[in-house]
């Protein structure tokens, strides 16, 4: 697990969590069984990281899931809620979604979405939840709100409505979209925001 920092317009620190992670393995359940918890099984996968990082869940809600890390260093404590996006064929994807906190930078309610595919250069991000569309800053593979504004109108958004879908265009110069439910969204942010309420 890597924490990325970035700057907004105002020039103020922006930290912004990136998964670094592989496929679950079986673990002998029966098929009925492991397709009841698959939504959990998916979000266990975007865990795998070094034994050396403190995490604990907080809870799995519906597709969505909550943890928090003691963390180290100067980024310190962390919770996030994460999600990945809907996959085609059968496939997992790539990418993922988190809103993430993190006391110690007085950073709330933050976005982070880790595209599927790597973008082509310069290329627009938008996310649209619900009936509502948002521009995003990108890197390569990852996109934010531009600011805390931006954030708190996605978080909010995200609350009511029942999808949503981040859309750019490939480094391959095909477009794509990566497709999220939001059902358990809302819970996992606030069991998130609550993992970290006394933590500094």
């Amino acid at each position: 697990m890597l924490l990325h920092n970035r700057c907004d317009d105002l020039g103020k620190r922006r930290v912004a969590l990136s998964l670094r992670g592989g496929v679950a393995k079986g673990d002998g359940l029966g098929f009925a069984r492991i397709m009841h918890r698959l939504p959990a099984l998916l979000i266990l996968s975007l865990l795998a990281a070094s034994p050396a990082m403190a995490r604990d869940s907080l809870g799995i809600f519906d597709g969505w899931g909550a943890f928090r890390d003691a963390g180290a260093g100067q980024n310190g404590p962390r919770c996030y809620a994460i999600a990945q996006p809907a996959g085609r064929r059968g496939q997992t994807s790539r990418g993922f979604a988190s809103v993430g906190t993190w006391p110690r930078q007085r950073v709330r309610g933050q976005l982070h979405i880790r595209l599927s595919r790597a973008l082509a250069a310069k290329a627009p991000v938008t996310l649209t939840v619900g009936e509502r569309r948002f521009a995003l800053v990108a890197g390569q593979m990852d996109a934010w709100a531009p600011d805390t504004r931006g954030d708190a109108q996605i978080v909010a958004a995200m609350r009511s409505a029942s999808s949503m879908s981040v859309a750019g265009v490939g480094a391959d110069g095909r477009g794509f979209a990566d497709s999220y439910a939001l059902r358990g969204a809302a819970t996992a942010i606030d069991a998130a925001a609550l993992g970290c309420a006394k933590l500094r």
